[in-house]
């Protein structure tokens, strides 16, 4: 049974008409048309879903969307500034070359910036116990990590 749903999502307001028990990562991307979050595992083991939901970095693959009312939702696309420069993670990323296949990335980035607004100059540890809930396949940690250490030194 569908419900009228409102969503915050990238600082804009999102009435919807949904059923209640979607998950957050279908309406994102088959009613917002927003393609930064990826289904990956389903099961919220990989991180491609990522979102920030109140600045924490979450699985959206599971979390049904009617539990999202109220909750600031910010997805790959909402980091990027008003003036339509790239967020400094997401910068960092780009010049460190962090992608390979870029499947994975969504959710790296979005943990890297909760990482780095919770903790503004991370060492290595915390950096590898931050990014210990996203799985690259591709074999990129390394730049991955070289990403984040910029970004922490240009944020």
């Amino acid at each position: 049974m569908e419900k009228d749903i409102t969503l915050q999502v990238n600082g804009k307001q999102h009435s919807l008409r949904v059923d209640p028990s979607t998950p957050l990562l279908y309406v994102l991307r088959n009613e917002l048309e927003l393609n930064g979050p990826k289904y990956g595992c389903g099961h919220e083991v990989c991180g491609a879903c990522m979102v920030l939901l109140d600045g924490v970095a979450v699985p959206s693959c599971r979390v049904p969307v009617e539990s999202m009312e109220g909750r600031k939702i910010t997805t790959l696309e909402g980091l990027i500034r008003p003036d339509g420069t790239l967020h400094p993670v997401q910068r960092a990323f780009v010049q460190e070359q962090a992608a390979q296949c870029g499947y994975c990335l969504n959710g790296m980035v979005i943990a890297a910036v909760a990482l780095l607004d919770s903790n503004k100059n991370p060492d290595d540890a915390a950096i590898r116990a931050g990014m210990e809930r996203n799985l690259c396949r591709c074999g990129t940690q390394t730049r991955i990590m070289k990403a984040i250490q910029r970004a922490a030194k240009e944020s």
